[in-house]
């Protein structure tokens, strides 16, 4: 494949959650509405899939025994694929049970940054509550690090490991300094635009965002300076993630262009026109080192 071409390689009603299984060679993905995980290969060959009943899964990550990590209702749930045995990872925060997690981002430690979301609210199609991001150690401490987040979606954490980026829907893309012991500090906006949902970070440090309203993927440089976009299908991006031998395959979630639109005003999507596709990049993207949870 060149740049500026996609190959589609699964389809669903409104797909959100996307992490590459680099172990394996596949892609897991979640679907919001029609419920479940699901993995198929780079060339779209399907795999298998596990929770199929729950929905509103908004992130995935992997951990290094292979289970999969998986967000939404209630919590983060881990599932391995090779033995059939899951489990919560995180089903309170604060002593309280978890209304939402939306998405995940590892730590650099073994743990992840995470960030919560209002799907009891989102459920109900009404406006959610403000969200707040936490960090889960490895050893699952929860640490609050920061309030104020109108509805937190997209995480990155550049491989320096001094910037962290948060993406807050219909609000901005956040950019915030991280001290030696993993706090976020000095918030300011990196990007404002109405629609920021999923994140990537390529190795050069530039910042890859989507937008659930937008046919393009915006890029930001370290600096601040707004990079040529990247024009993809016709349609909406919830989320993308690298992948492949060299890094330079980049997987998007795209779903119908008023999709995001709908499930905030309440509105029901029955029509399977999302589309997990494949892309090409100039430049290799940073690959998500797994989490290293102990899981039963």
């Amino acid at each position: 494949m060149n740049p500026g071409e996609f190959t589609e390689i699964a389809r669903g009603l409104y797909l959100e959650g996307l992490t590459i299984d680099h172990k394996r060679e596949v892609v897991w993905y979640s679907d919001v509405i029609a419920g479940g995980m699901h993995a198929v290969t780079f060339d779209g060959t399907k795999v298998g899939s596990f929770n199929e009943d729950r929905m509103w899964t908004g992130g995935a990550m992997m951990n290094e025994d292979g289970s999969v990590l998986s967000t939404g209702q209630y919590g983060i749930m881990w599932n391995n694929p090779d033995t059939g045995k899951s489990g919560w990872l995180l089903d309170e925060l604060e002593g309280k049970p978890i209304n939402g997690i939306n998405e995940m981002w590892p730590d650099g430690t073994g743990g992840m940054y995470i960030g919560t979301n209002d799907i009891e609210m989102i459920i109900e199609g009404k406006e959610a509550r403000p969200s707040t991001l936490y960090r889960l150690t490895a050893d699952r401490e929860v640490i609050r690090l920061a309030d104020d987040i109108g509805f937190a979606n997209g995480l990155a954490y550049d491989p320096d490991r001094r910037r962290f980026y948060c993406n807050d829907t219909f609000r901005c893309t956040w950019l915030f300094d991280v001290a030696d012991d993993l706090t976020i500090t000095n918030k300011r906006c990196l990007l404002e635009k109405e629609d920021v949902d999923g994140m990537a970070i390529d190795s050069a440090g530039n910042v890859w965002i989507t937008g659930f309203r937008s046919d393009f993927l915006t890029r930001i440089a370290p600096d601040g300076t707004q990079l040529p976009r990247i024009q993809t299908p016709a349609g909406s991006i919830t989320q993308v993630r690298f992948g492949g031998a060299d890094g330079c395959d980049y997987f998007i979630n795209l779903v119908p262009a008023d999709g995001g639109d709908t499930l905030k005003e309440g509105g029901e999507i029955t029509q399977a026109k999302s589309v997990l596709y494949r892309g090409r990049s100039e430049v290799p993207g940073v690959k998500i080192a797994p989490t290293r949870f102990k899981l039963g």
